[in-house]
């Protein structure tokens, strides 16, 4: 006779179903990274979230790797990885940078023709840190209990509470605790790495030795084209510039140079000139607005009446769509060396992202195989590559305002001056431009004496710059060393409270 306890009603009371139930799966297995070989233990597996009364919440899959040698796990570094979206599953940084396996790309960076294969990552960093992917709710085969509403996940507290409590609980069921322990976030899972950093040092006493930021976004002011908000119109325009460059479209004294030089020209404009001008706003004389047209022109590869028309505010779409219009050509977002063809040349904006959909096969074969494979992980569900949670994402914490989650990795910062922070930044990221980082880093507050416990990376690629074979040596090495230096270093010692007499 089936347990009563096993079911649970769903919402609308007229069905049961059973309880989602643990189950993980280990195999073993060879890399060989930088010419040694590793041997490795891969865990796929499910981790339930349950309420202190036993209720389950949900189901999170996640997918470890753990080196075999190792003598004491204790002081074998620690790192939690996942994407961001929100709605993505953790896949690219798991198949694309992190990882044993990766996706085969061409030697340009490009997608090949299908059928897709993996091959071994002699890049990955699994040779310096223990690696758990984790999807979070609503993505990969990560799910809501039966009954439990989903909405309860998906919003940026509700997301740092779950993730939070996975992380909490694998690592206290991994023993785990005294490892010196990371996270690496992409995109709007640098959003989420900031606030996990605050919360489970708040709740939980737990606190990391480093955070890597990829593709980063914590000051979301500083990426919304909304009326009013100047802010993205200034920092995106160094990457326009890049963009630009990049495909031959800049005036033939730009061109000539190299990247670094002019953007370190664009960079002083926009410091300067731009932002007055734009702080002016209708107040700005005709002839200075005719002059920063201009400007605008050079340094964007845009027509001047075109620049002046948008009132010298390029939004970041009107800029994928225009740069090519006269080859009936479009930019990416994601990464904006890759160009795509549309029905016509006469949008607003382009039809899709090119440099997504040139890696969103790739990435969804490859890991459906993989999973099935190699780690023997079955589940008949969809893997959820990247869902639509961004279009119903709870932002309600921050109504009437912008998410800005900056205070928090300032906080965390300061409450453990131990901690270190890497951010990789890919020039032709046009998703979560360099500039506006650097602004949001250089907006922190932060006490001087703790100004060296940030780094930065800079890639000649995109929001993905591993899938730019020479950036995904680059960054190996960046964050090997970062790993390294944060639990080799003395840190920051804290300040002392002393009492008073």
């Amino acid at each position: 006779m089936p347990d009563p306890k096993d079911d649970k009603k769903t919402e609308n009371g007229d069905k049961t179903k059973k309880s989602p139930e643990e189950k993980s799966v280990q195999t073993r297995h060879t890399v060989t990274v930088d010419g040694v070989e590793i041997r490795y233990t891969a865990t796929a597996g499910t981790l339930l979230l349950k309420e202190e009364d036993d209720t389950v919440k949900a189901s999170v899959f996640y997918v470890a790797y753990t080196r075999d040698d190792v003598k004491d796990v204790g002081s074998r570094p620690l790192t939690f990885s996942f994407n961001g979206g929100p709605g993505s599953s953790s896949v690219w940084m798991h198949l694309g940078m992190l990882g044993p396996r990766i996706v085969q790309m061409n030697e340009d960076g490009s997608a090949p023709p299908p059928p897709y294969k993996l091959r071994e990552n002699p890049h990955s960093v699994l040779d310096v840190t223990d690696l758990v992917f984790i999807d979070p709710v609503g993505t990969g085969y990560s799910r809501p209990a039966p009954g439990e509403k989903p909405d309860q996940f998906h919003g940026y507290k509700q997301d740092i509470e779950s993730v939070g409590e996975f992380i909490r609980l694998l690592t206290t069921r991994l023993k785990r605790w005294s490892s010196p322990k990371f996270l690496i976030g992409e995109s709007y899972g640098t959003t989420r790495a900031a606030g996990l950093a605050g919360h489970l040092l708040e709740r939980h006493g737990l606190v990391f030795n480093g955070v890597m930021l990829i593709s980063t976004i914590l000051n979301f002011q500083t990426a919304r084209f909304t009326v009013g908000n100047d802010l993205p119109n200034l920092l995106f325009l160094p990457t326009y510039t890049a963009t630009a460059w990049y495909h031959g479209q800049l005036p033939a004294d730009l061109q000539a140079r190299p990247l670094r030089q002019v953007l370190d020209e664009v960079e002083a404009f926009v410091m300067g000139e731009y932002a007055l001008a734009l702080m002016r706003g209708d107040s700005l004389p005709a002839a200075d607005r005719a002059d920063i047209a201009a400007k605008l022109a050079r340094f964007t590869g845009l027509d001047a009446s075109y620049v002046e028309r948008t009132n010298l505010r390029v939004d970041i779409f009107r800029f994928t769509k225009e740069l090519l219009r006269d080859q009936r050509r479009t930019v990416g977002r994601l990464d904006s060396r890759f160009i795509g063809i549309d029905r016509d040349a006469a949008g607003e904006m382009f039809e899709f992202d090119p440099s997504y959909s040139v890696i969103q096969g790739l990435y969804t074969a490859t890991l459906n195989d993989y999973v099935r494979r190699d780690l023997r992980f079955e589940s008949d569900l969809a893997y959820e590559i990247l869902s639509n949670l961004y279009q119903k994402w709870d932002y309600s914490n921050v109504q009437n305002q912008y998410l800005n989650v900056a205070e928090t990795l300032r906080q965390a910062l300061t409450q453990n001056p131990f901690m270190k922070v890497f951010v990789a930044n890919g020039y032709y990221d046009l998703a979560t431009p360099y500039f506006a980082t650097q602004y949001t880093f250089n907006h922190l507050q932060l006490d001087q004496a703790l100004h060296g416990n940030i780094s930065m990376g800079f890639y000649e690629a995109g929001h993905m710059m591993y899938v730019h074979p020479p950036s995904l040596v680059q960054i190996k090495h960046d964050l090997a060393g970062f790993i390294r230096q944060s639990v080799a270093a003395e840190g920051v010692a804290p300040v002392k409270s002393l009492p008073q007499r």
